[in-house]
Formats: C-alpha cells, sequence, structure tokens
C-alpha cells in the first residue's frame, strides 16, 4: 500500500509560524474589547430604560449587539493557514 503525501497538522503550521512576526496573545486577551463592549452596551441599555431615552436604548443596544458580535466572532487574523485573510 503507497503511503500517503499528508502530514501531521503541526509539521504544517511550524512550516507558517515563521511567516508571522505577531506574538501570540492569550486567549483571555483578545476577548477584552469585546468584553468592555458588551458590558457598556448592556449598562447604557439599562440606563437608557430607567430613564426613558430612546437614544440611550437605542446605543445600548447597538454596542451590546457589537460586543456579542465581537465575543463570538472567530479569529480570522492574517497569514495563518485555513483562514482567510483580510
Amino acid at each position: 500500500m503507497p503511503q500517503s503525501d499528508d502530514e501531521c497538522p503541526a509539521v504544517i503550521e511550524g512550516r507558517f509560524a515563521p511567516d508571522d512576526p505577531r506574538p501570540a496573545r492569550s486567549r483571555r486577551r483578545r476577548r477584552t474589547g469585546a468584553r468592555w463592549t458588551l458590558t457598556s452596551g448592556v449598562t447604557a441599555l439599562v440606563a437608557g430604560v430607567a430613564l426613558a431615552e430612546g437614544l440611550l436604548i437605542a446605543t445600548g443596544l447597538v454596542l451590546a449587539g457589537i460586543g456579542v458580535q465581537l465575543f463570538d466572532a472567530p479569529d480570522t487574523q492574517a497569514g495563518h493557514p485555513g483562514r482567510p485573510s483580510g
């Protein structure tokens, strides 16, 4: 039986690692902006409901939506194999 040319994913990833000069950030660090955005959006939403201000409610909804989208977004960094660039 002929051997396949498939290589271990770690070997393939090792080839691309020197191309990326950026240091890898921890998972906790990457989600900090999303947490701040989500927290400020929920705070603005609650304040808008308490003060009966439509513009503050709308701002809170938009910020909360952006925060959830950032929190749930996959990592899309350019230069990594198998991920879209740009």
